[in-house]
């Protein structure tokens, strides 16, 4: 896998303050840097194929980063492909670029919806993969891409129970955990081998107890949580935060399951 190291800090934060519309305050030309161009990352499956997905430029809501969380059940797809895809309906939440949803599709799914937060740069984006990867115009799934807010009711296209839910480094997001498990409950189907894979790295060590909070509220929620993988990447994503390197290398896999 090729990518640049994210040179910005995981605790970065936009300036809410607009006065772009005030005559007082009138910058000269070439101030505003440009839109940063959206770009490309190429993913090499366990066959030797590789996949070349497109980011967005900059992005408030992380869409512009191809996270480890995603490489890394990427692989974990691949492996269990008859158990977790093969003729199975998948969902996958805060999907970025795709990754793991449009390899679902290219694995033999049934049906793939992939979601993130409904802005039209994201969810538009992640239509250009879908459509431009050439892999699925050999696969007779159906693969969509929607935008979606985490415990938000289902839309038409989702009212569908789901044999495999994907979550790829999304527990950073702590206040969202509860509408994350919300979603979990509306849409994986209750049956023994419905699962909902949860795979994140702890990219804020010293947070790393609220990370793993998600756990023990599924527990309680009436799910088993198990711990099924644990890989260390060959960099850390963002180059210029504090902390353990090792833990912000690591990537943690867990899979949930309904207690019934």
């Amino acid at each position: 896998m090729e990518v640049e190291s994210a040179h910005i800090n995981s605790d970065e934060r936009e300036d809410s303050e607009d006065f772009a519309d005030s005559a007082l305050f009138q910058e000269p030309d070439g101030y505003f840097r440009p839109e940063k161009p959206p770009s490309f990352v190429e993913h090499t499956l366990l066959s030797g194929e590789k996949l070349y997905m497109r980011l967005v430029g900059h992005n408030s809501l992380w869409g512009h980063l191809l996270w480890n969380g995603a490489q890394v059940v990427s692989e974990y797809l691949q492996e269990h492909v008859k158990d977790l895809v093969e003729d199975k309906n998948v969902l996958e939440l805060g999907a970025g670029a795709g990754l793991p949803g449009i390899l679902c599709g290219i694995l033999g799914a049934r049906k793939v919806v992939i979601t993130d937060y409904p802005d039209e740069e994201l969810i538009e984006n992640l239509k250009f993969n879908i459509r431009n990867c050439k892999y699925l115009n050999m696969s007779q799934g159906e693969v969509a891409a929607e935008g979606y807010l985490w415990g938000a009711p289902l839309s038409a296209n989702m009212s569908s129970e789901f044999d495999l839910l994907i979550l790829a480094d999304l527990l950073f997001n702590h206040s969202e955990h509860v509408k994350l498990l919300s979603t979990i409950r509306l849409s994986l189907k209750r049956l023994p081998a419905a699962r909902a894979l949860v795979f994140f790295t702890p990219y804020r060590p010293w947070l790393f107890d609220k990370d793993m909070a998600f756990f023990g509220l599924a527990r309680q929620g009436g799910f088993v949580v198990e711990k099924v993988l644990e890989k260390v990447m060959e960099n850390v994503m963002f180059t210029e935060d504090r902390g353990d390197e090792l833990q912000r290398k690591t990537v943690y896999g867990y899979v949930l399951r309904w207690q019934l």
